[in-house]
């Protein structure tokens, strides 16, 4: 039976770039995805880049890699991505603070300057300049999510990995003298043996990691959005609110007070929020939303008619010509961490288990992670990559 190098468990665009980076070292690897058409994060994504807000030194360079990285994908991986550069307006209510909501940004690579609702409604003119008291606009990154999960996808098979679609059904582990050793998956009956295992399951990945006793600080949020098929073309700009409530839901649900909930169904650490927004896609289609939830179960129920009321109801007073366009509301898991920055890398006390996942930037960060990491694990030790270690 072939033995792989690695076995990447996760095909969203996680799995998938970082399968393709590690066949680019001349791994051979073996990426598993349980759905055939996908259903998560990626699928549901709003494709932004937001190369422009780190922080820090750290998110500051991966900002700039990532820009970098994604002019040149499309050529990379001969398949188009559809990347693009386009406004983003960042939309501050009639009763908020535009100081302090300008303040939020100043530490950005690039800070968002303030703009007043008639300008903001000439960079997109569906807003309702009358329900907002001031606006931030930037610059921002964009691609076509499945568009460029299939291109990492095919790239990658074009080098060798192979991809079973089918949900792993256990991490084979044998204990040794002081850490537990990694031998494969099972799937279907069936063993796949490797000593490296990495999971790349976006908000699955706690479930995927306590299957096997290990406790690692990345959480989920229930994501619920509205998707149209394609109209024509109404949104220019990619619209946000400027306090997304989101970064505060994670913050203050992964409190360790907090984390005993996560062990269990049934719990929810923090109330819902919504973040009103949206955006246009290259080929038409709408995505609106969205409300984000803190329910433990990752097969929680949800009720799809008041999410979509309440989207609808918050959309409408900000993009009124939207507020009834014809839609479906769809939910997905969205992975992140305690700290705004993900977990990548070996599991402490496991050898050649490893995990990719608790991105809140996914789109900006995936890429030059990605590709840091495999160089990291093939050839040389990498101090970013260092950094994002799970028990750091």
């Amino acid at each position: 039976m072939k033995t792989y190098d690695w076995i990447v468990i996760g095909g969203g665009i996680g799995g998938v770039a970082l399968s393709y980076e590690l066949a680019r070292q001349g791994l051979q690897v073996l990426l598993i995805e349980q759905s055939v058409n996908l259903t998560g994060a990626s699928r549901f994504s709003y494709g932004g880049v937001a190369y422009w807000a780190g922080t820090t030194p750290l998110t500051r360079q991966l900002g700039a890699e990532s820009f970098t990285k994604y002019e040149q994908l499309s050529d990379e991986l001969e398949s188009e991505i559809q990347f693009r550069v386009l406004d983003l307006v960042m939309t501050i209510p009639v009763e908020g603070d535009v100081t302090q909501a300008a303040h939020a940004y100043a530490h950005c690579a690039a800070p968002p300057s303030v703009i007043s609702p008639v300008i903001a409604k000439e960079l997109e003119p569906q807003l309702n300049p009358d329900a907002l008291g001031g606006a931030l606009t930037c610059r921002h990154g964009h691609i076509e999510p499945m568009l460029t999960v299939e291109a990492y996808r095919r790239a990658a098979e074009t080098l060798g990995v192979e991809v079973i679609v089918a949900k792993v059904e256990t991490i084979k582990i044998q204990d040794g003298l002081g850490d537990r050793y990694i031998q494969g998956v099972n799937v279907h009956q069936v063993d796949y043996p490797s000593r490296n295992v990495i999971i790349a399951a976006g908000g699955l990945s706690r479930w995927l990691l306590s299957s096997v006793g290990v406790n690692l600080p990345i959480y989920f949020t229930h994501a619920e959005l509205i998707e149209t098929a394609p109209m024509d073309p109404c949104l220019r700009t990619l619209v946000l609110p400027a306090q997304i409530q989101r970064v505060g839901l994670e913050t203050l649900s992964s409190r360790p007070e907090f984390e005993h909930f996560w062990d269990q169904p049934g719990h929810e650490p923090m109330p819902s929020i919504l973040d009103p927004g949206g955006i246009q896609f290259c080929n038409g289609r709408l995505l609106l939303g969205q409300i984000s939830s803190t329910l433990t179960d990752p097969q929680a129920n949800l009720n799809p008619s008041t999410g979509e009321m309440a989207i609808r109801t918050a959309i409408g007073e900000i993009l009124p010509a939207l507020k009834d366009v014809a839609g479906t509301w769809h939910r997905c898991l969205v992975a992140f961490s305690r700290d705004q920055l993900p977990l990548v890398g070996k599991v402490p006390g496991y050898e050649g288990l490893h995990v990719f996942s608790g991105f809140s930037n996914p789109l900006t960060l995936i890429p030059p992670v990605a590709q840091r990491f495999a160089a990291h694990v093939a050839r040389t030790t990498d101090d970013l990559i260092v950094q994002l270690h799970p028990g750091r």
